[in-house]
This record gives structure tokens, C-alpha cells and sequence, in this order.
């Protein structure tokens, strides 16, 4: 299995800042020489890949360095050609995912969830939206309208992705959240499942379960994209659930389930994690990846 990385792309961040960048490039050292797993350097997202997301003006700002300091604020990183590089090269680890997920079956983005972009600004430590910019290659790539399904598990809601694909019948969003977390104004996914703060293993697997049971009478995907998000785990700071490593190593067993059901190929990315330790995100992003592996078609 394929797992691209592009955690020595620094992105350079004030002392104190509260986005956990090194997470990357300790999973990345956790999973080096894990038997089927093969790490590659995330290839770059080009100008005309992000365009056919993301609003011109706003692409050619972020290139330039032109985005004002609301903007940034907005994003919550400083510009710097860092940040600009970092961000490509993670919609390149979601584009190179699928790309190997379409003939493998599954590949993994060890970045990527930057699910809050819209298509004319950067939003909550996204700059790009790397599912819907990889949605969209590969369906110029694919010569037709390839159905996509979007599984976002993370705790925020996909609001970015969500606005970005409203009214599109090819690429089905589906976002399981907590309903009173960030972001405070929420876009319509196709399939949106809040959660109340504190919810448990059981109640969170049933919802998820639920909804994968809605998807599957309402969408066939030809290709999922799925946001492994760590903040649901009951030791993320801004997650505000309960969910333990035995219910994370379930969630991601439905899914896994549901795609291989379906005999359709997956591409992951580890979205958000917080964790009071940041051992604590880094693990259960580990054992996403590895549970990812025991899946290879």
C-alpha cells in the first residue's frame, strides 16, 4: 500500500502556535519499515489541478502571497512560500492516493483533510481542499463524471467540501460531527450526521453504521475518499467526544467494510487530531493506517 508524505515540507509556524504540525512527521517515523507499506514523497498539486476547485483569484493570491491579514487570520497560518509548498504538495498526497487507491484498491495521504477550504478562501488550517480537488482530477482523468463519495469522520464538519459540491450529483458528501464544534456555521453536505458533545463508542458506531446504510441506498461510488479525522478520540482537546481506541479502530473498520463490500477503491487522509498529547493523535493515526493495510484488495 502506498502511503505519500510530505512532512519535510516545513510549513513554519510562530513558537506557540497551537496547529500540531510535527504529528506528520512523527507518524510518518512510526510507520517507517512496517511491513507493505510503501512511503512516498507527495508529488505537487499544480495550478490547473487547483483550479479545478478553487476559485482563480483566490489560488493566485495564496501563490503570490497576496492573501491580507483577514485572510490569513481566516486560514489561522502566516503566509510564507512554506506554507504554500506544504499546502500543495498535500492536495498532491490526496490526488496521488486516489490515483494509486484506483488501481491497488487503497492508499493513504499520511496529511490531507483540509476539508474547511472553500473554493474562494482558506478556512480553519486549510488552505486547499485536497478531497475536492483530487475529486476533481480524478474525474477529468476518468473521461466521465465518476461518482465519488466523500466519507468525512472528522469531528468538524466538512463545511469547505460541502459548499464546494452543493448541487453536484457526482460526488456525494457525507459529514459525521459534532453539531456544536467548529465550524459554528455549517454548509449542507448531502448527508449530514451531528453529534451531541460526549457521545461514546456506541452511540457514535451506530450513527456512523446508520449512515453508511443511507449512503448506500442513496449513492454508488465508483471511488470514496474518506477523512480519518483523530479528534472524535476521546483524548482530543478540541474533539469534545468519547470515543475510545477500540471505537476509532471500529469506525474505520466499517468503512474499510463498506468500500470492500462495494469492491470500490479508497483513498484516506488523517484530517484533524488534537490530542492533549500529541502521542495520543499520532497513535490513533497510526493505527488507522495499519488497519488500512490489513484491507489491500
Amino acid at each position: 500500500m502506498d502511503a505519500f508524505y510530505a512532512d519535510h515540507f516545513v510549513l513554519p509556524l510562530p513558537e506557540g502556535h497551537r496547529f500540531p504540525m510535527s504529528k506528520y512527521r512523527l507518524l510518518r517515523d512510526g510507520l517507517a519499515g512496517t511491513r507493505g507499506l510503501q512511503l512516498c514523497e507527495a508529488p505537487v498539486a499544480t495550478d490547473t489541478q487547483l483550479l479545478l476547485a478553487h476559485d482563480p483569484v483566490y489560488v493566485q493570491k495564496v501563490v503570490t502571497g497576496m492573501l491580507d491579514a483577514k485572510e490569513q487570520r481566516e486560514i489561522g497560518f502566516p503566509w510564507t512560500l512554506g506554507m504554500v509548498e506544504r499546502s500543495r504538495r498535500s492536495v498532491g498526497a490526496t490526488i496521488a492516493a486516489c490515483q494509486s487507491a484506483m488501481q491497488d484498491g487503497i492508499a493513504v495521504n499520511l496529511a490531507g483533510g483540509t476539508h474547511h477550504a472553500y473554493r474562494d478562501k482558506g478556512s480553519g488550517f486549510c488552505v486547499f481542499n485536497d478531497a475536492a480537488v483530487a475529486a476533481r482530477v480524478m474525474q477529468r482523468q476518468s473521461g466521465a463524471s465518476l461518482p465519488i463519495a466523500i466519507v468525512d469522520l472528522d469531528v468538524h464538519q466538512g463545511n469547505g467540501t460541502a459548499a464546494i459540491f452543493k448541487n453536484d450529483p457526482s460526488v456525494f458528501t457525507l459529514s459525521l460531527h459534532g453539531d456544536k464544534n467548529f465550524p459554528f456555521r455549517k454548509e449542507p453536505s448531502d448527508l449530514d450526521v451531528p453529534l451531541a458533545d460526549g457521545v461514546s463508542d456506541e452511540v457514535y458506531l451506530q450513527a456512523l453504521v446508520k449512515a453508511l446504510e443511507d449512503l448506500d441506498t442513496a449513492f454508488r461510488p465508483e471511488l470514496i475518499i474518506y477523512l480519518a479525522g483523530a479528534d472524535p478520540h476521546e483524548g482530543d482537546r478540541l474533539g469534545r467526544l468519547k470515543v475510545t481506541n477500540a471505537g476509532m479502530l471500529a469506525r474505520d473498520r466499517a468503512v474499510f467494510d463498506y468500500a470492500k463490500h462495494l469492491n470500490v477503491p479508497i483513498a484516506l487522509s488523517m484530517a484533524g487530531g488534537y490530542g492533549t498529547k500529541i502521542e495520543t493523535t499520532v497513535a490513533v493515526h497510526r493505527q488507522t493506517v495499519l488497519e488500512a493495510l490489513r484491507y489491500q484488495w
